[in-house]
C-alpha cells in the first residue's frame, strides 16, 4: 500500500510539473516578410524544440507590417525584408531600445517554371524580352522591398521600358511567386529564399548580380509592449546564432560583412 501510495504521490508531482511547464511556456507572435515564409518555419521548429515555447508567424509586405504596427497590431517581433522599416519603428518609440539587428540579406532571381519555353538560367535578362514571355510577375515596389529591387535591377539592366507593360504586381513576394507557378505569369522577379523552395525548387532561374540593386538588408527588432518580451528576444538571438545563420543560408539567404554593407 506505501507503494501505491508513492507511486501515486510521483504521478501527482509528475503532473503538478508538467502543468507548471506548460504553463511558462510563451507564444512568440512574428510578423514576418513573406520571403522568410520557408525559413521561418524552420526557425521556429529548432526554436520551439530547444525552448518548448512556440512561434506564431504571419507572413505578408514589409510596408503593409509597417502600417500595421504603426496602429498597434498586436505582435512581439518584427521581421522586415529590409531595414528601414524597423529602424522608423524605433525612432517613433514603438520598438524596443537595443533590440533591432540586421539578420540577412536577400537575393533575387528571374524564376520560370520547369516547362518554360525561354531558358532563363543561359539568356539571363534577355529571357524576359522574349515574345513568349508575356507577364513578368513582381512584388508591389511601393510597399515590398522586393519589389522595389526587382524595379531597381531591371532600371541598371536597361530595360524597364521594355518590360513596364508586362509587370503584374503581387501585394508581396511570395504573391507574385504564385503568379508565376501558377501560369499566370510567365516569369517572375523572386527572393532566392523562395526559389529555392520545396514548391519552386524545379523550376529554372537566374540570380540577378547584387550589384544592380541596393542591398536587401533584412531586419527584425522586438516591438514596444510586447506580451512576451523575453520569449521574442531569445527567438531574435536563436535566429542570430550559428544554428540560426545555418538555416537562412541554407534558404538562400547571405549575410553583411562586419562594418560594411556588401555581402559574401
Amino acid at each position: 500500500m506505501t507503494q501505491v501510495r508513492t507511486a501515486f504521490a510521483a504521478l501527482i508531482l509528475a503532473l503538478i510539473i508538467a502543468g507548471s511547464v506548460r504553463a511558462q511556456r510563451q507564444k512568440v507572435r512574428v510578423a514576418a516578410a513573406a520571403d522568410l515564409k520557408f525559413a521561418m518555419s524552420d526557425l521556429a521548429r529548432q526554436y520551439e524544440k530547444r525552448t518548448g515555447n512556440t512561434v506564431d508567424a504571419t507572413y505578408g509586405s514589409s510596408g503593409n507590417f509597417f502600417s500595421q504596427l504603426q496602429n498597434g497590431a498586436p505582435f512581439d517581433v518584427f521581421f522586415s525584408a529590409d531595414i528601414d522599416y524597423p529602424q522608423k519603428l524605433e525612432a517613433a518609440g514603438l520598438a524596443e531600445p537595443g533590440t533591432l539587428c540586421e539578420y540577412a540579406v536577400g537575393r533575387i532571381v528571374i524564376w520560370m517554371p520547369p516547362d518554360a519555353a525561354v531558358d532563363v538560367a543561359k539568356l539571363g535578362w534577355a529571357a524576359l524580352l522574349d515574345a513568349k514571355v508575356q507577364k513578368i510577375a513582381v512584388a508591389n515596389p511601393e510597399h515590398a522591398p522586393y519589389g522595389r529591387a526587382a524595379v531597381a535591377a531591371l532600371r541598371k539592366a536597361g530595360i524597364y521600358e521594355r518590360v513596364a507593360a508586362k509587370l503584374v504586381y503581387g501585394e508581396n513576394i511570395s504573391q507574385a511567386a504564385q503568379f508565376v507557378q501558377s501560369g499566370n505569369a510567365q516569369a517572375g522577379i523572386v527572393a532566392l529564399s523562395l526559389a529555392t523552395s520545396p514548391a519552386m525548387k524545379d523550376g529554372t532561374w537566374w540570380e540577378i548580380p547584387a550589384a544592380m540593386h541596393s542591398p536587401i538588408q533584412q531586419a527584425a527588432i522586438v516591438l514596444k509592449g510586447a506580451k512576451n518580451e523575453k520569449a521574442a528576444e531569445a527567438f531574435l538571438e536563436f535566429v542570430k546564432s550559428e544554428a540560426g545563420r545555418a538555416t537562412l543560408a541554407k534558404n538562400g539567404f547571405s549575410f553583411p560583412l562586419p562594418d560594411s554593407k556588401e555581402t559574401p
